[in-house]
């Protein structure tokens, strides 16, 4: 959410900050409508005076004897009774229009975010490890197919974008969620959460997969959606909080299930793992002061990158244009790892900053020290990492020419000491 405010004091920036998002200017639609609810604000207050004052002068005129005065006094106050309910209702309308506005709209890109239209002008910024390139390398479906990955019998039961994980390829992916997990809370001071899968509307709009984004979520029967990653419900912990950040950022961490309905991927990545309806993810949520969220957004990366360079996974940084971010970020970094079944890179990670966006939509705020004012929060969230990509990535970095697939050494004490999963 914007903070009317700024837009206020200077709406040129404000267009300015959309254009490089790609969209039209909005700041004129947006003062008119608050000019509106501000002057519907004001008449009302005014009214509402005028009748607590009428109130006050009816017992004065009876005091004095007066009954055409308190006549006059009572019928105007029987007016206002009238005709305030309905004023109230179109004002609260017109606050709801103004919302509704601002809610529709993407966080503005920070000034170090390159422009651009899309996934072709992002910027690599790093680059780690040597990708293999050798011939004939096979994509995971294949290789996984023999160590237990089986899409017939899930598109049999659930369709397509579903997978059966069995037996060694199953244990390899449980290990990879725990091994991420553990990294995290252990290295990195995330907080373990089992978080819940299933929410309700005022989380999904407070970290604003609502009201633009319903298409892309799952709901259920009773009105409740199946999350789409655990952002949505570890950020939504500071939902309505006032918040000690002064010693140190909120750091949570959840492996989660989580549900995509890929309304817009028709005919994207239709084979494997890449693209599922299903799937789990180590989530990162950081809740920090304005002043230290940059620096929180790298460490989160970083946290990301461990993960990738210690199951020594080759992979690049790249800073996102201002065009392919997501709807709620100001800055973000994707992970991408290398695939040499695809001969390429792919995403596996994205670690974003969305500052106090996501916070004015949640109302979680903090108080600085020594400080009687409140402020909003800033809110970061991060892949640490997708579990199933990072499985692909194993599976096809790792294959040998007889099936089998070498475990990474820092994987080992998460499969029993196994050095390698074969084919049964």
């Amino acid at each position: 959410m914007h903070d009317i405010k700024l837009i206020r004091e200077n709406p040129a920036a404000f267009d300015a900050g959309l254009a490089r998002r790609g969209l039209a200017a909005q700041s004129a639609e947006i003062l008119s409508a608050d000019e509106r609810s501000r002057g519907l604000q004001t008449r009302l207050q005014d009214l509402l005076a005028e009748r607590n004052e009428a109130s006050k002068a009816i017992g004065q005129a009876k005091a004095q004897k007066d009954e055409a005065r308190a006549a006059e006094l009572m019928a105007r106050v029987a007016t206002l009774k009238e005709s305030i309910p309905a004023l109230e209702v179109e004002q609260k309308d017109a606050v709801e229009a103004v919302s509704a506005l601002l809610a529709a709209l993407p966080n503005l890109p920070e000034a170090d975010v390159p422009q651009g239209a899309d996934e072709d002008e992002n910027v690599e910024v790093k680059r780690w490890g040597a990708p293999r390139t050798e011939n004939a390398m096979r994509e995971h479906f294949d290789i996984g197919a023999p160590l237990g990955l089986d899409f017939e019998s899930a598109q049999n039961v659930s369709g397509a974008r579903f997978a059966y994980l069995r037996g060694p390829v199953a244990r390899l992916s449980r290990a990879l969620g725990q091994f991420m997990l553990d990294t995290h809370t252990t290295r990195f001071g995330y907080e373990e959460v089992a978080p819940p899968v299933l929410v309700r509307d005022e989380a999904v709009f407070g970290t604003a997969q609502l009201p633009k984004f319903a298409e892309d979520l799952f709901r259920t029967t009773d009105g409740r959606w199946l999350i789409p990653t655990a952002e949505v419900s570890l950020t939504n912990l500071a939902r309505e909080q006032i918040l000690d950040l002064e010693k140190a950022p909120l750091r949570f961490t959840a492996l989660t299930p989580c549900f995509r309905s890929e309304a817009g991927a028709a005919g994207k990545d239709t084979r494997g793992l890449i693209r599922q309806h299903q799937f789990d993810k180590v989530e990162m949520v950081s809740i920090t002061t304005a002043e230290t969220s940059e620096a929180e957004h790298e460490r989160m990366t970083q946290a990301a990158e461990y993960i990738l360079e210690t199951l020594g996974l080759p992979y690049r940084r790249m800073l996102l244009c201002s065009g392919d971010m997501g709807f709620s970020a100001k800055k973000t970094y994707d992970l991408e790892v290398w695939l040499p079944g695809q001969g390429k890179y792919r995403e596996i990670s994205s670690c974003s900053n969305c500052g106090d966006f996501q916070a004015r939509r949640m109302n979680a705020r903090y108080r600085p020290e020594g400080q009687k004012q409140t402020r909003f929060a800033h809110t970061l969230n991060g892949s640490g990492l997708a579990v199933g990509r990072t499985l692909v990535a194993v599976l096809e970095n790792y294959q040998n020419a007889d099936g089998s697939v070498t475990i990474p050494e820092a994987l080992r004490p998460w499969m029993g000491g196994l050095d390698a999963i074969r084919p049964a």
